[in-house]
């Protein structure tokens, strides 16, 4: 069984602590729906990647712009987890917005849609198969 690292446990702290800031301190009217979907940390503590999604349809403008404005925010998020967490050294915060969720939703449509064509061929042939069988019968 694998041991949980400190630098996993201190990620941990920082996206539940991040995405309440973010939700609740952060003022920023730029800032649309901000979800934190993960955060890594550097092995020695320096950096913290935090991985971000935008909730509803977004264009690659929206996405720049919260990317923009949460860095602007880095330092008063910064200062504010440093108040909440007990650590000797609080993390530099580096946002990245995560297409995971994007992706897994095209994914998704793509398994629908391929679901939707077999099924709809899968009729195609049983009625196929009912007609062979119904004149067969005469």
């Amino acid at each position: 069984m694998r041991e949980f690292k400190r630098t996993d446990r201190v990620a941990d702290q920082l996206q539940k602590e991040l995405a309440v800031l973010i939700q609740r301190e952060v003022k920023d009217p730029r800032l649309g729906m901000v979800t934190v979907s993960g955060v890594t940390v550097s092995r020695d503590l320096g950096y913290a990647d935090v991985y971000i999604t935008l909730l509803g349809e977004n264009s690659d403008e929206d996405i720049k712009e919260n990317l923009k404005a949460l860095k602007r925010a880095g330092g008063f998020l910064r200062s504010q987890v440093a108040k909440r967490i007990k650590l000797r050294h609080v993390p530099e915060l580096r946002f990245h917005y995560d297409e995971s969720v994007v992706r897994g939703q095209h994914l998704s449509s793509l398994i629908d849609e391929a679901v939707t064509t077999d099924r709809a061929r899968y009729q195609g042939d049983e009625d196929d198969t009912d007609a062979e069988q119904s004149e067969e019968t005469r």
